[in-house]
């Protein structure tokens, strides 16, 4: 019984969830931020009706989200990224993200993208294969990639994710 702190046990667990919890929920409440700015009322707002349900359902407390659509309502300088790259094998990727600060963000992905086997891509370059269905990016055409290369993309999209100013990652692999 000896040296075993129970709280330590509970620490590292709560700890991990925390922090996975915490980057949810500020990635739900800059995109609250995003959408209310067009309009801060959800009844005619249906962007930000589905993204306070999202939120919602991941058990952000209410404040929180009204602090967000309080916060968009002044001027606040949050924007929307598009970020269009190439990975293994020349897979089309789509990088979604909100930011405050477009240069620090893009040239953080760039970072990511150089170190995983991918480059960022013109503009326009890889949009033509994917199209925007119901405020979803998705792709027209799915590229058959090997084994070995869909390891490195699957690793990759979690690094891009893990990013606090990523929102989502989309791919035309399979």
């Amino acid at each position: 019984m000896s040296g075993h702190s129970h709280w330590s046990q509970i620490q590292r667990k709560k700890g991990a969830n925390d922090q996975k919890r915490g980057l949810l929920f500020s990635k739900l409440l800059k995109a609250i931020s995003i959408t209310a700015r067009e309009n801060p009322d959800p009844q005619f707002n249906p962007r930000l009706r589905t993204m306070i349900d999202k939120a919602r359902a991941a058990n952000v407390p209410n404040d929180n989200i009204d602090r967000a659509i309080k916060k968009s309502s002044g001027t606040s300088n949050l924007s929307e990224v598009l970020i269009e790259a190439y990975g293994p094998e020349g897979c089309a990727i789509l990088v979604e993200g909100i930011t405050d600060n477009k240069n620090r963000t893009i040239s953080e992905i760039k970072h990511i993208l150089s170190q995983n086997d991918a480059k960022i891509a013109e503009l326009g370059s890889v949009l033509w294969s994917f199209e925007k269905r119901d405020n979803e990016w998705v792709s027209k055409f799915s590229n058959q990639i090997s084994e070995e290369s869909i390891k490195k993309i699957d690793k990759l999209i979690s690094l891009l994710e893990d990013h606090p100013d990523v929102q989502r990652v989309i791919t035309n692999t399979k």
